[in-house]
C-alpha cells in the first residue's frame, strides 16, 4: 500500500519584505541604480523527508517559529514548495485557520455546503449529512446567521464538524482546536479517536504534549526547519523535554548564592547559609529534573561562631502555594554538633516523586531545639518537574505503587497469588 503522504527533501522560502521607498526620489534613484539590494530570504523548512502511511497517527511537535505551520499548508496546497516535492493521496480534510473556507456574508448553513464541496462532496453527500454536521456543531439557530458575526468557538465548531463528516482519508489539524471551551475540545478529540479507530489517518499540530501522547503513535519533532526526531511518540517527546531542560539550564543560574531581601530571607545571622545548589546525581547544577531522577540539594554554611549542635531543613512548595514536604536533619536522624566556620550539608532524594509542574525550595538553619532561626531562606529557589516517561499526570507526588488485577477473584482474598499481574504506576 502506498504512504497517504509522501514529502521529498523539501524547502520553502520566503522573501522578506524591504523597507519601503520614503519619496519619489529614492524610488527613481532606486529604478536607474546599477547594483540592486540584495534580497533577504527566510527559510522555515530545510530538506525535509518523510512518509506518513494509511492509519498512522502522526503529531507534530516544535516551538513557535518551528515550520509546523508551513509544512501544513504545504502538505494541504495552499503554499507550494521552493524545492523538492510532496505527493498527497486520498481525500484529504484540514483545520488549520479559524474561518478558512468561508464565506463571511454566507450563513452557516450556506457555507456548509460552500466547505464541502471544497473537499469534494456531492451535493447528495452533504444533504445526506446535514443534520449530523448542525447537531455536531452545536450552533443552533445561529447555524441560519452569517459567519461574519461567529465567536472564534463557533467558526472552529463548524469548520469541525464539516471536517470530520466528509469522511476523509487524512484528517489535518492544527492548533485551532484550542480555541473551543473544554465540552467541545472533548467532543471533537472522541471524534478523532473514532475516526482513527475506523482506520482514518491523523496529522496533528498541537503544543499540548498530553494531547499527542494520548492521540498519536508517531511524533515528529521540528526545530528551525528541520525534523529533529521522527518516532515513537513517547520517545521523541522525552527527547523534545530534555531540550527544552537543556534550554531553561541555560537559561536560568544553577549557582545560587543569592542576595535575598528581607522579605526571602530572615535569621539571627549566626549561622549563614551562603550557597544552595540543586544538582543531579552526578553532582551537575540544574534547576530541571524529571520524576522519578535523584535529585541532590548541596547547602553551603557558614558560622560565625562555635555552635553546639545545628538542625538544617528545607521544603518544597508547588506553585500554588501548596506544601509539599518538609524533611529536616533532626528528623532525618542526623545530628550535626560543635559546628565553627564552613561546611556543607547534602540531601539526597533518590527518586523524585513530584509530578511536572513548577517548584520552590526553601531552605533554614535552626538550633537544635528549632526556637532560634539562624538563617531562612523562603521560597527562593525554583525549579520545574517533567513527567518522565511515567504516564501518570494528576496531583502533586506520584505513589509510586502497584496495580493488581486479579480476574474472577474470590470474595475474600487470603494473599496475593503468584499470577497476579503487576503493573507499576513508574513503569
Amino acid at each position: 500500500m502506498k504512504p497517504l503522504v509522501e514529502v521529498h527533501n523539501v524547502s520553502k522560502r520566503f522573501r522578506l519584505r524591504q523597507e519601503s521607498q520614503r519619496s519619489w526620489q529614492d524610488v527613481f534613484i532606486h529604478l536607474f541604480r546599477r547594483e540592486r539590494d540584495p534580497a533577504e530570504y527566510f527559510w522555515p523548512l530545510r530538506d525535509i523527508s518523510f512518509t506518513v502511511n494509511p492509519g498512522d497517527s502522526v503529531g507534530v511537535l516544535g516551538p513557535n517559529g518551528s515550520g509546523k505551520s508551513t509544512l501544513l499548508k504545504l502538505i494541504t496546497g495552499i503554499l507550494s514548495p521552493t524545492m523538492g516535492e510532496i505527493t498527497v493521496r486520498g481525500r484529504v480534510a484540514s483545520l488549520l485557520e479559524l474561518g478558512a473556507g468561508f464565506h463571511q456574508e454566507l450563513t452557516g448553513m450556506e457555507n456548509i455546503f460552500l466547505n464541502g464541496s471544497v473537499y469534494g462532496m456531492r451535493r447528495s453527500e452533504i444533504q445526506e449529512r446535514l443534520e449530523s454536521i448542525i447537531s455536531f456543531a452545536e450552533l443552533g439557530d445561529f447555524i441560519n446567521t452569517p459567519v461574519k458575526h461567529y465567536s472564534s468557538g463557533m467558526y472552529v465548531r463548524l469548520g469541525f464538524s464539516v471536517a470530520i463528516h466528509t469522511d476523509p482519508d487524512l484528517l489535518i489539524v492544527d492548533e485551532v482546536l484550542t480555541v473551543g471551551d473544554t465540552h467541545f475540545q472533548n467532543k471533537c478529540m472522541d471524534a478523532i479517536q473514532l475516526f482513527r479507530e475506523k482506520g482514518g489517518t491523523l496529522f496533528l499540530v498541537s503544543h499540548s504534549l498530553d494531547v499527542v501522547e494520548s492521540t498519536c503513535t508517531r511524533a515528529l519533532w521540528f526545530d528551525h526547519g528541520r525534523v529533529q526526531a521522527d518516532g515513537d511518540t513517547l520517545d521523541v517527546i522525552m527527547q523534545y523535554r530534555n531540550r527544552i531542560a537543556e534550554e531553561e539550564n541555560a537559561a536560568n543560574p544553577t549557582h545560587m548564592a543569592l542576595e535575598l531581601d528581607s522579605s526571602k530571607r530572615w535569621g539571627t545571622g549566626k549561622v549563614q547559609i551562603t550557597e544552595v545548589e540543586m544538582c543531579d546525581d552526578n553532582g551537575e547544577p540544574r534547576t530541571t529534573f524529571y520524576t522519578g531522577d535523584p535529585m541532590l540539594v548541596r547547602m553551603r554554611y557558614l558560622a560565625q561562631e562555635p555552635i553546639a549542635s545545628l538542625t538544617f531543613g528545607l521544603a518544597i512548595h508547588a506553585q500554588n502555594g501548596a506544601h509539599v514536604t518538609g524533611p529536616n536533619t533532626r528528623t532525618g536522624g542526623l545530628e550535626i554538633r560543635n559546628v565553627d566556620g564552613e561546611g556543607e550539608i547534602l540531601f539526597r532524594i533518590p527518586a523524585l516523586t513530584l509530578m511536572e509542574g513548577a517548584f520552590v525550595l526553601s531552605v533554614s538553619a535552626t538550633n537544635a531545639a528549632d526556637s532560634i532561626m539562624y538563617d531562612y531562606h523562603d521560597r527562593a529557589y525554583p525549579f520545574r518537574v517533567y513527567p518522565g516517561r511515567s504516564l501518570e499526570r494528576y496531583g502533586l507526588i506520584t505513589l509510586g505503587g502497584e496495580w493488581r488485577w486479579i480476574p474472577d477473584a474470590p470474595t475474600q482474598e487470603p494473599s496475593r497469588p503468584a499470577d497476579a499481574a503487576l503493573v507499576s504506576d513508574n513503569g
